[in-house]
């Protein structure tokens, strides 16, 4: 099993020194993991550090194709009340 990074990747280069495994490469468009080369970080770290570094919300999944960092995770807003948030920021 493996992290994979998604299309939402926007090639920040945060997670690509913080491999333990080096599995994670530049491409075209963005950055991608080697599932063959990536060990999730066990017997590394207690967190996959792909998925601890990245600032972009859902662009890495779990092994089970779940986000490993969901919309909300790192804003602290809830998804549901983005929108309204959003609002009240563009209104200032």
């Amino acid at each position: 099993m493996a992290y994979k990074i998604i299309e939402s990747c926007v090639n920040c280069w945060a997670c690509e020194p913080l491999c333990p495994s080096q599995a994670i490469f530049e491409a075209h468009p963005h950055f991608l993991i080697d599932a063959k080369k990536c060990t999730e970080c066990e017997g590394e770290h207690a967190d996959p550090q792909c998925a601890s570094i990245c600032p972009i919300e859902g662009a890495i999944l779990d092994p089970f194709d779940e986000s490993a960092n969901p919309p909300g995770s790192l804003t602290g807003i809830p998804p549901e009340k983005v929108e309204e948030v959003m609002a009240v920021i563009q209104a200032r």
